[in-house]
């Protein structure tokens, strides 16, 4: 017996906000690539399909499989740091918070990066994970190349320059194309970033809202629903000198506000449903403003810690302050409770065939509600205004869109399909989710 056999598993697998569970025939955490090319070889020799799964932080199907699932808890670690081409190569389960923290270490940093780091580097970007910028993009947009096990155990490095149609599209793969085994990253010397955090009206928000992120690097908003009310961040370079939050200023704000109280209110709001707009004003008006100065991902990131479940759509970045503005006159006369600020980043055109901001400027306007509330009529009545928006689901997120609707408002979804149908044509990487939203 092989030591990739002594780590085959039969358990149930759940996601993070556990709305899918899923009872593979077998789970393997292969601990190479050459391990990860037999495990593809004898899935295929067994007729089953195959589903790589990072931390389980999509709240979609997209790793669901009943077949052989893939852990790559082994598949981690920094291959090689090329201080010339400035770029990094990372194991494709490396978490973000560890890759984040090395790259400290070495005195580098990765551009611009989303708000949590609990990911693997392979599932964030398979998926689109994004923060917010002005000028730079997602996680995936960074990119330089990427390492990939095909269908049938074939090992395909793909860049720019070398198989530059299944680069464009495994970027944002959605773990369709293969098993991708590693990453290498563009960085930079790590810097300093001055976040001002600031309360400020929804009115005054949208009505400045291109002004703001035209004067900053990095602006996003969280609008409180029952409310006038949002909280403001603006994140840009800074000369420094670095001035990160006091010990106990930054618990009280990130940990017993952001999460012990919030959790609290949140469980209060499901078990009384009437109380929440009273909480949500109590709540958007304890907010202060503060200003820091940190390495980017002390700034970016922030622990998450009270769950949720979470639909969010990129609309074209014109179009986003008319589209919450409907988002908020739809929550004022309809009946819904709503415990969960609405979140609102940016990102700048980028050019992969599935990205959610592929070949135009987007906003992304992201809704919440506590785990375990019933989200059905609040996320219906939010896809309905974003769809009247062309806008793009976000591929890890819940959403009830079909190929049909997503090759209307990506254009180059051919392009992405052929590209699997070339590496996958009978769909070892398949799965109901990825059969509704690519199509058979």
């Amino acid at each position: 017996m092989t030591d990739t056999y002594a780590r085959t598993t039969t358990s149930a697998w759940r996601n993070w906000a556990g709305t899918v569970t899923a009872r593979p025939a077998r789970t393997e955490s292969p601990a190479s690539v050459d391990e990860l090319v037999d495990v593809v070889r004898r899935a295929h020799a067994d007729g089953l399909t195959v589903k790589p799964v990072g931390t389980g932080h999509s709240f979609t199907a997209t790793a669901a499989t009943d077949g052989v699932l893939i852990r790559p808890d082994l598949l981690t670690g920094i291959r090689d740091i090329d201080r010339k081409a400035m770029t990094v190569t990372v194991e494709a389960g490396t978490p973000l918070k560890r890759l984040n923290t090395a790259l400290a270490r070495e005195g580098l940093s990765l551009t611009n990066m989303g708000d949590i780091m609990e990911q693997t580097i392979a599932g964030a970007t398979s998926t689109g994970t994004h923060g917010t910028g002005r000028d730079s993009a997602s996680i995936s947009a960074q990119i330089r190349a990427l390492e990939l096990v095909t269908a049938d155990g074939t090992v395909l490095v793909c860049s720019a320059d070398e198989n530059p149609e299944i680069f464009a599209a495994a970027r944002v793969g959605l773990g369709a194309l293969g098993v991708i085994t590693a990453v290498t990253l563009a960085v930079e010397p790590v810097f300093l970033l001055t976040a001002r955090e600031e309360p400020m009206t929804f009115d005054r928000v949208t009505a400045d809202f291109d002004q703001l992120v035209a004067e900053n690097e990095h602006f996003e908003f969280y609008w409180f629903p029952h409310t006038g009310n949002c909280n403001t961040k603006r994140n840009n370079r800074s000369a420094g000198p670095a001035a990160p939050p006091g010990r106990v200023s930054s618990w009280i704000d990130d940990e017993l506000l952001s999460n012990g109280i919030f959790q609290v209110a949140c469980s209060v709001g499901r078990a009384i449903p009437p109380a929440i707009p009273s909480i949500a004003k109590l709540s958007s008006r304890a907010l202060s403003a503060r200003t820091y100065t940190d390495i980017p991902y002390k700034v970016f990131t922030s622990p998450r810690r009270v769950r949720f479940v979470e639909m969010e759509y990129a609309v074209p970045r014109e179009r986003a302050v008319a589209a919450l503005r409907e988002l908020k006159a739809m929550v004022e006369r309809s009946p819904l409770k709503i415990s969960f600020p609405v979140e609102v980043r940016t990102a700048p055109a980028d050019d992969m065939a599935l990205s959610t901001a592929s070949g135009r400027d987007s906003a992304y306007i992201a809704v919440h509600l506590y785990k375990g509330t019933p989200h059905r009529s609040y996320f219906t009545a939010v896809e309905r205004i974003m769809t009247a928006y062309a806008g793009r689901p976000h591929w890890g997120k819940i959403h009830t869109r079909d190929a049909a609707y997503l090759a209307e408002v990506y254009p180059r979804f051919g392009e992405f399909t052929a590209v699997r149908d070339r590496l996958d044509p009978d769909r070892m990487f398949g799965n109901d989710y990825l059969r509704r939203v690519l199509g058979d």
